[in-house]
């Protein structure tokens, strides 16, 4: 696997060993100052510009585009999904969501399959609304200029990791370090 590295003629932004920032990538501000907060800058305005110099270094102007459009492609059809389960969970009744005209009873079997149904597709509908936000800060990272830049270490984002989940907060090193401490955990 092929490791993310610096920009040329760049040092690296963050600290030898420091873990993640104040923020970690949940509720908050959409993510609009989280990177400005990432460790390894200095103190005052100085490692937002850094931050910024990094980013813009990262990823040409075709590129931020291309993650753009990818994006709002994204976020278009997750709104189509979530506007289409949330029609179909809401309905009221087996016979609305069926369009079934008949007057027969109901067995409870078939109660208890529709309440499963409509459990499943309200989690698939809170997992899709958790990436449009998700999407969501990402388009507001593009816009101010801090889209590819890790946010709990300052370090560029791999473009491999940006094309499989263009909506990544983190490099993978730090998803790694993460996963590590949370399996140590258990």
């Amino acid at each position: 696997m092929k490791r993310d590295k610096p920009p040329q003629g760049k040092k690296s932004l963050s600290a030898g060993g420091a873990g993640p920032g104040p923020t970690n990538g949940r509720g908050g501000s959409n993510g609009s100052k989280s990177a400005s907060a990432a460790p390894g800058g200095p103190a005052g305005g100085n490692g937002e510009s850094a931050i910024l110099d990094a980013a813009k270094a990262h990823l040409s102007d075709v590129e931020r585009e291309f993650f753009r459009g990818v994006l709002l492609e994204a976020r278009g059809q997750l709104v189509g999904d979530v506007n289409h389960m949330e029609g179909e969970a809401l309905k009221k009744n087996r016979t609305d969501a069926a369009g079934d005209l008949s007057l027969m009873p109901i067995h409870m079997a078939d109660i208890g399959t529709d309440a499963y149904e409509q459990e499943f597709t309200i989690g698939l509908i809170e997992n899709e609304t958790e990436t449009l936000r998700e999407i969501d800060a990402a388009l507001e990272r593009l816009r101010n200029g801090t889209y590819g830049i890790c946010e709990a270490t300052g370090k560029p984002i791999g473009k491999a990791r940006l094309k499989v989940m263009p909506w990544a907060r983190y490099c993978v090193a730090h998803e790694r370090t993460e996963e590590d401490r949370r399996n140590r955990r258990r």
